[in-house]
């Protein structure tokens, strides 16, 4: 479903993120869970990790690649408590971590967020 969705997202924005590994995992990692200061596992819905565009220098020698985990349990957790489409709260999650890749602000994620899928 994460790449479905990916995949209608608008071109030009899926372009610039050539990078980036998008994966789904069941829940996010202790270490994450404890970097974040979660409470619960179910805390996050998602994360980018890595060095957004904006924050590469020229010189810069990529370690790993730029990620984002989507975390299935918390993501279905979320669609069972509130009356959204299951489609719809990935793609949010989605645009939002993809939106840290490229140092988006939060008005620019609801324009593309907006975009028809």
């Amino acid at each position: 479903m994460a790449l479905d969705l990916f995949e209608r997202l608008p071109k030009d924005f899926r372009d610039l993120c050539e990078d980036v590994v998008i994966r789904v995992e069941d829940f996010p990692a202790d270490d994450v869970l404890e970097e974040m200061e979660a409470e619960s596992e179910f805390d996050l819905l998602g994360l980018f990790q890595g060095i957004g565009i904006p924050f590469r220098g020229h010189g810069d020698v990529v370690q790993l690649p730029n990620m984002i985990w989507l975390y299935r349990r918390p993501i279905l957790d979320y669609w069972a408590e509130h009356d959204e489409p299951l489609g719809h709260i990935v793609r949010h999650v989605l645009v939002h971590e993809i939106g840290h890749h490229f140092g988006l602000s939060d008005n620019d994620m609801e324009a593309i967020e907006a975009d028809p899928e």
